[in-house]
């Protein structure tokens, strides 16, 4: 029968994909010794530094968006147009993670691709969606004005609003800015170095592998 930190580690992954972190473990008091033993023995999975994986926590559609944004670590969240993927907006289709946070990132070996987008981001900007620290889709939206074409993000805009994810007196707003795209106005662009791609270094198959025969992300912006 599991032991008691056994329990306590995998209760806590329950409500995030399967995924425990050696921050998590300090916070209840275990030492990170013992995952790294937990994933030795094949207990659990090493999915990269500092990240577990419980293989009894099924995997979903969902899961490696979670994997991407605890793997970036603390104050990460998902955001771009896999924001909009997750919600099935603007026929958003990423081949790559892209995951916004204020901090450094200075690991390498990602168990899948990732770009990290390094900027603070407003309290009123953020949120949680399916479990998952995100952007809010208002956010999301101004955010893929150079990635995704003006017409499919408003057509995504009033689709939002009509599944109560853009609160109603952020909306005209929204489609203001959004309307400001055009041939002779485009966003400003991120900071020269503000942006980080990683290529997946699992090597092993990751969730989406497991639950879809092949189906490996690739690498890209």
């Amino acid at each position: 029968m599991p032991g008691t930190t056994w329990s306590t580690l995998h209760e806590r992954a329950l409500d995030r994909y399967g995924y425990v972190t050696t921050d998590d473990a300090r916070e209840e008091g275990i030492d990170p010794t013992y995952l790294r033993l937990m994933g030795r023995r094949g207990t659990i999975e090493h999915v990269g530094y500092g990240l577990y994986r419980f293989p009894q926590v099924p995997v979903t559609e969902h899961t490696h968006l979670m994997e991407a944004v605890l793997w970036v670590g603390d104050g990460a969240v998902l955001s771009h147009d896999s924001v909009l993927s997750m919600h099935g907006l603007a026929n958003a289709n990423p081949s790559i993670v892209r995951v916004t946070t204020p901090r450094r990132v200075r690991k390498s070996g990602t168990p899948s691709p990732i770009e990290i987008i390094r900027r603070p981001l407003p309290g009123e900007d953020l949120t949680v969606y399916n479990g998952i620290p995100s952007t809010t889709v208002a956010r999301a939206l101004l955010d893929c004005r150079e990635l995704i074409m003006r017409s499919r993000l408003l057509e995504a805009a009033h689709e939002a609003r009509s599944e109560g994810l853009i609160r109603r007196h952020a909306f005209d707003a929204l489609l203001a800015e959004l309307a400001r795209q055009s041939a002779g106005h485009r966003p400003a662009p991120l900071p020269v170095g503000s942006r980080s791609t990683h290529r997946g270094g699992r090597t092993g198959p990751n969730p989406s592998q497991r639950r879809h025969t092949g189906a490996v992300l690739a690498t890209g912006s």
